[in-house]
């Protein structure tokens, strides 16, 4: 098999855990996709993927990278096992020790799990969410309407798909920004960035959030209702004769539902506003005709921002990758948001194009029996969140203020705050 022509890991620019090439990172996308589309970090067993065609193979072929390390020959490094044994003690100290979530499951057992989560994300439940969210998007905004101005992430962002979830969980609203202090502690946790003493400090943070939820569980079993967690609470998985255990919940309450129904869906909310405020083309457009163009918006906000911009993936086999050969045992991290702005697969990629053909072909929410199950969930957040920006906004510019950070984070994508000052419209 061939190996790579040429070797661009002197590039500091190809360093993607220095967080700052994470503030802009498609410039070192594009370098990977053109000269290495399977590229091993430096110092590291990872191997990244970046081309379009490569990423949705990987997704869609499960055997030769599957989503557990199962009996593949994966090896950790020492450094990450020692760290992770010391995660998990704590766990098993304080709090219980998170099981594998859906996502990092594989056939049958994944089948047999998600069918649990397709009842619960059915079409059915999530439209009739759709009211609670238009009436929710409005509320937030005339809440600050007045002032001519906002914090458009905390304002806006979190609390609108935060309230949704919360509401599918059935968690009371005033426990809400609680639950947000524990999942922020799974985001920074998973990053892949923190030192190990504040990492430490998340995972006890997260044991917080632990028995809280344990309570929960514990009533619903005793007492079930109509809320989301009362059917993952209670649900027998008919091939496993029993319901998830205390382990697995703990472990969906952040990976699948907090975390993965939410902060995703903030970060692109956050991305879009950016995206308007610097592409006035595309505002004037939207504006024009939002039946027309709004569910385009949405899809190329996902594409072009991906706020899940990576996961992983493990390698089963010696397998070819773009004429590269990644090692079986490798750790294949898997870059949607790469392959997202791949100019093989979408024409002028780093554009926002209102007019673009199948616009939803994007990896944004995953491929293959990965596919994300919030997705249209998150899709009609977004839609009613811009929706109700048009409707309430007569234009908008960056306030003073803004430093366009982005949190430190190897797997997601997230602006840290993003000030904006605004002109209501006129009614």
């Amino acid at each position: 098999m061939a190996t790579a022509t040429k070797d661009p890991a002197a590039d500091p620019e190809l360093d993607l855990f220095d967080p700052q090439v994470q503030q802009c990172p498609y410039h070192a996308y594009r370098r990977l996709r053109d000269e290495a589309p399977a590229y091993r970090l430096p110092g590291t067993d990872i191997w990244v993927v970046t081309r379009y065609e490569d990423v949705r193979r990987v997704l869609t072929d499960v055997e030769s990278f599957p989503s557990s390390a199962g009996n593949t020959p994966y090896r950790t490094n020492v450094r990450d096992l020692e760290r992770a044994k010391k995660v998990a003690a704590r766990f098993a100290e304080k709090g219980w020790v998170p099981a594998p979530t859906l996502a990092g499951r594989d056939d049958p057992n994944h089948r047999q799990m998600r069918a649990m989560f397709n009842e619960a994300f059915k079409p059915s439940r999530i439209k009739a969410l759709d009211p609670l969210v238009e009436r929710l998007a409005y509320e937030l905004i005339d809440g600050f309407l007045a002032d001519g101005r906002c914090e458009w992430v905390s304002q806006f962002c979190v609390p609108l798909p935060l309230y949704i979830i919360g509401e599918q969980m059935g968690a009371p609203r005033e426990d809400i920004w609680k639950i947000k202090r524990w999942t922020d502690a799974f985001f920074q946790r998973i990053s892949m960035m923190l030192p190990e003493e504040l990492e430490m400090e998340m995972v006890d943070r997260e044991i917080e959030g632990q028995h809280y939820f344990q309570a929960i569980f514990e009533r619903l079993r005793k007492e079930p209702d109509d809320s989301l967690i009362s059917v993952l609470v209670n649900t027998v998985i008919e091939e496993w004769g029993r319901p998830l255990n205390d382990n697995e919940l703990h472990a969906e309450m952040m990976a699948d539902t907090f975390v993965g129904g939410s902060e995703t869906t903030t970060n692109a909310l956050a991305a879009g506003m950016k995206l308007l405020i610097e592409n006035r083309d595309v505002w004037a457009k939207l504006r024009s005709d939002p039946d027309r163009y709004l569910k385009t918006f949405v899809e190329e906000v996902v594409r072009l921002e991906s706020p899940v911009q990576s996961l992983m993936r493990f390698c089963a086999k010696d397998t070819e990758i773009g004429g590269i050969t990644i090692p079986a045992g490798a750790l294949v991290n898997v870059r949607y948001a790469a392959a997202n702005r791949d100019e093989r697969m979408f024409a002028n990629p780093d554009t926002i194009d209102l007019e673009r053909e199948k616009a939803g072909a994007h990896l944004g929410f995953g491929s293959g029996t990965h596919h994300c199950l919030g997705a249209p969930l998150a899709r009609r957040e977004l839609w009613w969140g811009f929706k109700a920006v048009i409707d309430r906004f007569e234009d908008m510019e960056f306030d003073e203020g803004n430093d366009f950070a982005y949190h430190p984070h190897f797997l997601l994508r997230s602006l840290k705050q993003l000030k904006i000052r605004f002109t209501p419209r006129r009614a």
